[in-house]
């Protein structure tokens, strides 16, 4: 759908000379072109000039470089006699190749280098062709031998032209398909061994000249030639395919008619070449045919297309007629662009020689582009001297008269629609040729090579200065009116509206008619290359034309029509080479980028580079004058997406995009990556290249290579174009939502429905665009979308859809009671429908609202009820129904939903017989509704009393129960139900408060022993009047229960208060180290023997065991610290052996192979288990239990020694706890006796001296080492740095454990025993 659109043209002219060919220095970037003139003598003179390049500096004048002399040839024909001119860029040197068969080499390093004929050839050259990497050189003498040279012109193979074999890559015939194992009925095998006799001969306008063509990656050349005469005495043309070796490879079959032209697809494909038909010796078809065909490597055919005559003029002056163009033209030569996406077919004619540009798309040729050669100042037929392509730039042209060097650059182009909607068309007119290819994709998506409408055109009337070419040279549509626009390079232009048919209404898709036509400007000095329309109004629009004049500047001419009449408005002159914007043409671009608008000298923005498309964007303005800003968006061929606003800089959009447009307030385009891209027009100025995170990307993957042909906002789709040339529209998501909240918006809520339907949205859209509209506007909704099945489907989208279960009730709610008011009978469906979506379902309304349509229409309740089986499952509404404890309404749903009558009628009969309230518990129990069937079962007889306790017990309904039976006389046995229940699950403390509620005094004072509540439970005895011994009896029982959870001194407590037993209660006491309560009960009860028989014993006694367990922890400490040493040296000594165990943390690495190999230093950050059999994906499980390992401590993983440093924290706090102990004691021991006090004594010493080895031990282990200022640091990027980096990375155990302060325990000392 692209196509070839002229952006910069240059023309240098040279007086008095004869141009021949070119050659391109692609280092300098100029143009060397080499004229022939004939010499007195006989010899032929050359001259070699210097052109600047189209994209160089354009002051530099064509300078001459040199000139020398050579031989003519007697070969060939007179017109040139250079063969070949190429710059060798390695040797920086130009080669030209003669026809007389000199080889003059002219040195470009120095200025005015002479030129030196390097070698000869006696015989000739007939052709001559440089491989593309200009280190071979293929040559055909004049006898008939091909030789191939190095680029220092050294021979490295010589070989006859004709050779009978076929080639190395000859095939191998089976007869499998051939004539001769043919069935031919009645006419015998002597049909099938009769040999077929097919003239095959040359075309009368071959040259006769053999051809030479490289493809495009050098490994083989390919060369045409004519055979010797066969027996007819008829010469055909034979391609024969070479390595770069010069051998042969293959040959292909004779094809009549073939002529001179070949080339090779620099992409390696085909071969290219032309063949004629209907005559003796041609191709079979019909006279006058003229075909481009294509050949394999191999040498066999691979498709045609064929020439259009009408396009080419001249007259056919017949076969036999001597004349030099028998046809009244012939094909001089065929060539491709570098990116083998466009041929050039150099067609010679008798009214002037033509250049068409051809590309393919979908398995058609298009004749894109035509090239007339200028007139002759003696008004003779323009004829060109050489065609060529730039070997890098793809679409860069270059061509040669005898007087002029002529540079032409092209793009590809899509001409589209901009109409904005409604009246978007989104047409897309395509060229080929004479005829125009229109589709609008809003109406029809017809594949090319097809099209909606093909519009043609005559050829345009004659001008002064050209010739008339039927191809158009642009074409533009109108932004606002269907109006098509066509222009010619001679200027002539036609309008025409196109009366596209949009929407339903029958008949053609298009009815174009012309409504003007005419000259922009009768001026032969200016070539036109761009048209566009601006300023619409209602009659039509104004026309802007660009062009190309010969001083060397452009020319835009602004045309008003009126009428049948077209006036010229204005006239300006810009730089050269520059463009029109489409939707802005008083606004134009400079090669450089710059944006300028008419009548200024300073440009609006700039882009980096020069971009063949720009889109204008206006942006809502967001300053206090609230006028609109302009954001202009312009696409490189660098691939480079940039937005431009005016007066700013320019910013990068994308780096690398292949097509863009703008549509339903985006910005679209394909990138390089396969993706289209949605970027809001309002987030333009904001965007960043890679910044998702400020502004949300909207993107979906495409197929490889697609492209943007355009977008129809209206019908919300895009289409793109595939590589090969077929079509896609897709329909994204962002332009259906970009018309989904317009029609929102315009509460056009029918469309809005249907769009999301077709395209698959979620319904909520509806819903999440407005809520609050939407839930206004409910009447309206319902009024548009009136099918009861649409509204089912919208409601049960809703339903199952993401929103709150608030909103989704408050949407069915007000649908239903709206269609409650509109229909109920019509609409019964849908409000069925609104009571089950609700979160959670509402069945029961739903039924009631079947009851309520049975009384008033009971033929409809039968659809009904089969509708919301359908919606809810058969087995949920029967119980639903049975709990409305309505048994017709239960018969009906198990009617419709087709249950066994055996399954339910035996269990309503039952129900039936029982009275209300135990059937309803009946009815509740079998639903499972406990809480209800318990409710039910409470208003039953008194007698179920004793069933509702076992009701209870079963499903544990005691609070409910409790609620229920208050304020009765079964509350109290309801609450000794509870307490058991609670006196069951050990929840004491709870059941004794009930019990106590129950007046279960027994049953509370267990409870309360049980949760060890002693001050309630004595409490509790003694209101009871419970006897003085079974008092002292609990008391001892409690004493020893809470001598057991270490409440020493509540059991003390216990002891002396309630069972009277002053030495127990001092060993209660004395075991909980309260030495100071025990001696104070001693005394107070005047009882010393307890101070001899307890007291000092047990003074004793905890002595010990506090230098027992300081003992323990010192043993611990001088362990653990041995062992984290000797991990710390092993760590720097052999870090191999300590990190080669077993890192949990990388078991996922997938690194490892299965052979086992030793450990290195590198291994040891990327351990991973080696076992076949393990997954690579750890289960939760087995992630818990890598967990625990880590924590574990193991001996010998990596994680021991961050164990080590948590137990030592540990200790820390258990050591602070024994001086906690010790300070207790140690004022006893002081107190007691002098063996109690040297004891004291010991014991102080020995803990304090732990304190001072523990402070030393833990200062030791947190510290950290010190770094050495003098180390080596490693280079950069070299193994040692990266270990040392690795090394860095990893977390030092004492930062994951904090160290521990053992200034917590401070003040235990006794200061007495330091004074002894």
């Amino acid at each position: 759908m692209r196509n070839l659109t002229l952006i910069a043209t240059e023309s240098s002219s040279f007086a008095n000379l004869n141009l021949t060919s070119t050659a391109i220095d692609l280092d300098e970037n100029v143009i060397y072109a080499a004229s022939e003139q004939q010499t007195l003598d006989g010899e032929v003179a050359v001259e070699l000039w210097r052109v600047a390049h189209l994209n160089g500096d354009h002051t530099i004048s064509p300078t001459a470089v040199t000139m020398f002399t050579s031989v003519p040839s007697s070969n060939g024909p007179s017109e040139t006699q250079i063969l070949s001119l190429r710059v060798v860029a390695e040797l920086r040197r130009i080669v030209a190749i003669m026809r007389g068969g000199d080889v003059v080499v002219v040195s470009i390093e120095e200025e005015d280098s002479p030129a030196e004929v390097e070698g000869t050839f006696e015989s000739g050259i007939l052709a001559a062709a440089w491989n593309p990497d200009e280190s071979l050189l293929a040559i055909i003498t004049g006898e008939q031998k091909l030789v191939l040279m190095t680029s220092a012109l050294d021979v490295l193979s010589e070989t006859p032209l004709h050779a009978d074999e076929f080639g190395e890559d000859a095939p191998i015939n089976v007869g499998w398909g051939s004539k001769q194992t043919q069935f031919h009925g009645s006419l015998g095998k002597t049909a099938a061994q009769a040999p077929s006799i097919t003239k095959v001969g040359s075309s009368p306008d071959d040259d006769n000249q053999p051809r030479i063509s490289w493809r495009g990656d050098g490994a083989f050349f390919v060369v045409s030639s004519l055979s010797p005469e066969d027996a007819n005495g008829l010469r055909h043309r034979t391609l024969r395919v070479y390595d770069r070796q010069a051998a042969l490879q293959s040959t292909s079959e004779a094809v009549p008619g073939l002529e001179h032209p070949l080339v090779w697809r620099p992409s390696g494909n085909l071969i290219v070449g032309t063949q004629r038909f209907g005559f003796e010796g041609g191709g079979a078809g019909k006279e006058g045919r003229h075909d481009v065909v294509f050949f394999e490597r191999n040498g066999l055919r691979h498709g045609e297309f064929s020439l259009r005559v009408e396009h080419l003029g001249g007259k056919a002056q017949g076969v036999d007629s001597g004349h030099q163009r028998r046809w009244g033209y012939q094909v001089r030569e065929l060539d491709w662009n570098a990116d083998s996406n466009v041929v050039s077919v150099w067609i010679e004619g008798d009214d002037g020689d033509i250049v068409q540009l051809w590309s393919t798309g979908n398995y058609h040729w298009y004749l894109k582009h035509e090239i007339a050669a200028p007139l002759s100042p003696s008004g003779q037929p323009g004829r060109f001297t050489s065609v060529s392509w730039h070997p890098e730039v793809p679409l860069y042209l270059m061509l040669t008269t005898q007087t002029q060097l002529v540079q032409r650059k092209y793009a590809w182009d899509t001409f589209v629609s901009r109409s904005q909607p409604p009246n978007d068309s989104g047409t897309v007119a395509v060229l080929d040729g004479s005829t125009i290819l229109l589709t609008p994709f809003r109406v029809q998506n017809v594949p090319p090579p097809m099209s909606s409408y093909q519009l043609a055109f005559a050829s345009p009337p004659s001008a002064s200065g050209f010739i008339n070419m039927k191809t158009p040279i642009h074409v533009s549509l109108s932004s606002q009116d269907d109006i098509l626009s066509v222009l010619w390079e001679s200027g002539y232009l036609e309008l025409w509206s196109l009366n596209t048919r949009i929407g339903s209404n029958s008949g053609s898709v298009m009815a174009p008619k012309k409504i003007l036509s005419g000259y922009a400007r009768n001026d032969p000095t200016v070539q036109w290359r761009q048209i566009v329309l601006q300023n619409p109004t209602d009659t039509l629009p104004t026309i802007v034309v660009l062009g190309t004049s010969s001083i060397g500047t452009d020319v835009i001419a602004r045309l008003h029509v009126n009428g049948n009449d077209v006036i010229n408005l204005d006239k300006m002159t810009c730089p050269r080479n520059c463009r029109l914007l489409n939707n802005s043409p008083d606004i134009y671009q400079t090669p450089k980028g710059d944006l300028i608008k008419y009548g200024s000298d300073s440009p609006l923005t700039s882009f980096p580079e020069f971009c063949l498309q720009i889109e204008t964007v206006i942006l809502p303005s967001k300053e206090k004058d609230g006028l609109p800003n302009s954001v202009f968006i312009g696409l490189g061929k660098s691939g480079q997406l940039n937005t431009a606003k005016a007066n700013s800089e320019s910013s990068i959009l994308s780096g690398n995009a292949t097509s863009f447009t703008v549509a339903s307030n985006f910005v679209i385009f394909t990138t390089n990556t396969h993706e289209a891209i949605f970027v809001p027009v309002e987030e333009l100025l904001n965007f960043k290249v890679g910044d998702t995170d400020s502004t949300p990307i909207l993107s979906r993957k495409l197929e490889r290579g697609s492209r943007i042909v355009t977008a129809v906002p209206s019908s919300m789709s895009l289409v793109l174009q595939m590589p090969r040339g077929n079509l896609e529209t897709i329909n994204p998501r962002p332009l259906v939502m970009e018309v989904v909240k317009q029609d929102l918006d315009a509460g056009n809520y029918r469309k809005a429905f249907f769009a999301c339907r077709k395209h698959r949205i979620e319904l909520n859209v509806l819903v999440d665009h407005d809520k609050a509209t939407f839930l206004e506007q409910v009447s309206s909704f319902v009024n548009q979308i009136h099918e009861v099945d649409h509204l089912n489907l919208f409601l049960t989208s809703i339903g199952r859809g993401p929103q709150p279960q608030d909103t989704i009730t408050k949407v069915s709610d007000a649908i239903r009671l709206e269609l409650e008011k509109i229909d109920l009978a019509k609409y019964i469906n849908t409000i069925l429908t609104a009571h089950v979506v609700k979160t959670p379902p509402d069945h029961e309304a739903g039924l009631l609202q079947l009851l309520r349509l049975r009384e008033s229409d009971p033929n409809l309740v039968e659809e009904a009820v089969k509708y919301i089986i359908f919606l809810v499952d058969a087995d949920r509404l029967f119980d639903t129904a049975l709990g409305m404890y309505d048994f017709s309404l239960v018969l009906m749903i198990a009617q419709h939903a087709q249950k066994d009558p055996r399954e339910y009628l035996p269990f309503l009969r039952e129900l039936r017989a029982l009275d209300k309230y135990y059937q309803r518990f009946r009815i509740d129990g079998h639903l499972k509704r406990y809480q209800s069937a318990l409710r039910n079962l409470s208003l039953a007889v008194p007698e179920r009393f004793d069933e509702a306790v076992s009701y209870i017990e079963l499903h544990r309904l005691y609070e409910l129960a409790l609620s229920v039976w208050k304020n009765t006389d079964r509350f109290e046995a309801i609450l000794e139900l509870y307490g058991d229940w609670l006196f069951e699950r050990r929840e004491f403390k709870q059941a004794a408060e009930v019990f106590v509620e129950a007046n279960k005094t027994s049953k509370a004072m267990v409870s309360y022993e049980k949760c060890l509540q002693w001050q309630e439970l004595f409490n509790l005895a003694v209101l009871a009047n419970v006897g003085e011994e079974k008092l002292v009896e609990m008391g001892y029982r409690v004493a020893e229960d809470l001598v057991s959870k270490k409440r020493h001194s509540d059991a003390g407590r216990v002891l002396l208060d309630y069972s009277k037993d002053t030495r127990e209660a001092v060993i209660a006491f004395v075991q909980g180290n309260m030495f100071s309560e025990a001696r104070r009960i001693a005394t107070l009860s005047s009882k010393a023997e307890l101070l001899e028989d307890v007291i000092h014993p047990a003074a004793f006694e905890s002595r010990a065991q506090l230098s027992e367990e300081v003992g323990e922890m010192q043993a611990q400490l001088r362990k653990q610290v041995g062992r984290l040493r000797e991990l710390r040296i092993k760590k720097v000594e052999e870090p191999d052996v300590f990190y080669g165990t077993e890192d949990v943390a990388l078991q996922n690495i997938d690194v490892m192979t299965d052979v086992s190999m030793p450990a290195t230093a590198f291994t040891r950050y990327t351990v991973a288990p080696t076992a076949t059999s393990r997954s690579s994906k750890r289960s939760s499980r087995s992630k818990r239990k890598a967990e625990r390992k880590v924590g574990s401590g193991r001996k010998g993983t990596v994680d021991e020694e961050e164990y080590l440093l948590k137990s030592i924290t540990k200790l820390v706090e258990r050591f602070t706890a024994a001086q906690g102990e010790a300070c207790n004691l140690l004022p006893h021991l002081f107190q007691i006796t002098p063996d109690h006090r040297r004891e004291g004594q010991e014991l102080q010493k020995e803990i304090s001296d732990f304190e001072a080895e523990f402070r030393v031990t833990v200062e030791d282990i947190w510290a950290r080492p010190v770094t050495d200022g003098d180390a080596v640091v490693p280079a950069p990027d070299t193994w040692q740095a990266r270990m040392e980096e690795a090394e860095e990375k990893k977390i030092n155990p004492i930062d994951k454990v904090p160290k521990p302060d053992l200034s917590q325990g401070k003040g235990w000392k006794m200061n007495l025993f330091d004074m002894e």
